[in-house]
């Protein structure tokens, strides 16, 4: 199933991660997942939220930078060459993976990564046919 995330461009200066976090969190909207890459002058902040629609208006209206993206939540086996078989799989498959980072959502025997692929449809298809499990959301 495909995931909203939403990916906000933020400036690298002290405390912008805390506003934007606590813009969210005094809207009660909830994040399940999140990464963050930087330069020296500004981050990009992409994250999974339980409201991500409202996430969204929310942040753009407090003038934020934010837009969202189809990726793909995938439950892996919490255990060591779970995701290099995943990887595997892609890779031979032809499907490109243009970045990835793990979830905040975690049970004791799997873990979720999110995954934004070149090629989307490919990629659930992949997936299905091998009997790995995608989230609708979480």
């Amino acid at each position: 199933m495909i995931i909203k995330q939403i990916s906000i461009f933020v400036e690298n200066t002290s405390g912008r991660l805390a506003d934007v976090t606590a813009l969210l969190a005094d809207a009660d909207i909830n994040l399940r997942a999140l990464s963050i890459a930087d330069t020296a002058d500004f981050g990009i902040l992409r994250m999974v939220a339980d409201q991500p629609d409202a996430a969204v208006t929310l942040l753009r209206n407090a003038g934020f930078t934010a837009r969202e993206t189809d990726v793909i939540g995938v439950e892996v086996p919490d255990h060591p060459g779970a995701l290099s078989r995943l990887m595997a799989l892609f890779r031979d498959a032809g499907v490109n993976i243009e970045y990835l980072y793990a979830s905040l959502e975690h049970s004791s025997d799997k873990a979720v990564i999110v995954i934004k692929v070149d090629a989307i449809d490919s990629a659930l298809e992949l997936l299905a046919k091998n009997g790995i499990s995608t989230l609708p959301g979480f």
